[in-house]
């Protein structure tokens, strides 16, 4: 049976014979140093040298935006890459295009590009302003609607105009209010 102190002998003669194949000793490791470049992270902080000029840093300008628009009832988000001077009406057309190259699904009723809104948040109710540049809008993670086209009667006969969400909403609203009032009168 080996004891503990027997198993620790085997143990560095092992190591010393691989470290001999390599052709140093256990000693000769112990001697030996590392080099290293000696390097100065801030060598010339707080220091005016004549003759050199240190380039002046120059804030990264944005070139593109990746941007997640997920599309009312499809699954998934679509990513586009866009440059920040382009607007939200950019943003739209480029997302439908996509949408119908990949193939998606649920199939779009309409692929005009003033058929849909673009906001926030699906909770939300105000669409966003088509002109506005995507670079000041603040966030990249955006949801795409179609908007519903309601019937109006004009002069020249009737025709169909798209509504925003938040003329739905209150559409919704003002219904459900009537329904409350009658209630009210049959109790």
């Amino acid at each position: 049976m080996s004891s503990p102190k027997s198993h620790r002998r085997k143990y560095e003669e092992k190591s010393r014979k691989a470290s001999s194949f390599h052709g140093r000793t256990s000693e000769t490791m112990a001697v030996a140093k590392l080099n290293r470049p000696r390097t100065v992270p801030e060598l010339f902080a707080g220091k005016r040298v004549p003759g050199v000029s240190l380039p002046e840093a120059k804030p990264a300008k944005l070139t593109k935006l990746l941007l997640n628009v997920t599309v009312q009832r499809s699954l998934g988000a679509l990513m586009v890459i866009m440059s920040p001077e382009s607007t939200v009406g950019d943003l739209i057309a480029a997302v439908i295009r996509q949408y119908v190259k990949e193939g998606r699904r649920p199939i779009l009723g309409s692929t005009d590009f003033g058929d849909f809104d673009l906001h926030y948040s699906q909770f939300s109710l105000e669409s966003l302003d088509r002109e506005e540049e995507l670079i000041n809008l603040g966030s990249r993670n955006f949801f795409l609607c179609p908007r519903k086209l309601v019937e109006t009667a004009t002069e020249s006969g009737g025709g169909k105009r798209p509504t925003q969400c938040s003329e739905e909403a209150e559409e919704e609203w003002m219904t459900k209010l009537a329904w409350l009032k009658l209630m009210e009168i049959l109790l």
